[in-house]
């Protein structure tokens, strides 16, 4: 059954789009092709469901990029505006623009360093945490009931079989972590 996209278009089920793939280049493996472009179908449709589980929360996708990578950090949730932008692959213009935005909206804090008056710190505010927390409660829930169908055993396996996937690929492009371009 053809998927539905959000432009009201019809998207060929995976085995018409690989059938096509095959009458158009010959030596397609479908078994990769199959496996490939569920991964990129499941990726865009996750990416959806996680987006309008934050616009719910009242945050973008990168507001929420800035939170976790706070949060990831530890306590006290808090770094530099130059490595916040580094880890998450922006320049500097960008993150200064983000940060500007989620100050304004209560999410961080952006105050010198009292130990060096000439460094900025940002910090997640209680409000950034408690909708990072939110957001975390909601994907939880959204990713539990995407595997309930797959025994724990099923669930490991996989993990395991993705982590080899984003291994290859880390190894083949070790830059591919990064952002191509900024997201804002």
């Amino acid at each position: 059954m053809p998927d539905t996209t959000d432009s009201g278009l019809q998207e060929p089920s995976l085995d018409e789009q690989i059938a096509a793939y095959q009458r158009e280049y010959r030596d397609l493996d479908p078994q990769v092709e199959q496996v490939v472009s569920a991964l990129g179908r499941l990726n865009r449709r996750m990416n959806v469901a996680y987006g309008r589980q934050l616009a719910a929360l009242g945050i973008s996708n990168a507001e929420w990029e800035v939170l976790k990578t706070l949060v990831l950090a530890g306590a006290p949730y808090r770094l530099g505006p130059g490595e916040l932008a580094k880890r998450l692959g922006l320049t500097p213009a960008a993150m200064t623009h983000r940060i500007d935005r989620m100050a304004g909206e209560g999410l961080v804090t952006r105050d010198r360093d009292e130990n060096n008056r000439v460094r900025v710190i940002v910090e997640v505010t209680d409000e950034g945490r408690t909708k990072w927390l939110e957001a975390m409660r909601m994907a939880s829930d959204f990713e539990e009931e995407l595997l309930q169908d797959l025994e724990d055993d099923e669930r490991g396996k996989l993990g395991e079989m993705l982590i080899r996937l984003l291994r290859r690929v880390e190894h083949a492009q070790p830059d591919a972590g990064g952002r191509l371009t900024d997201l804002d």
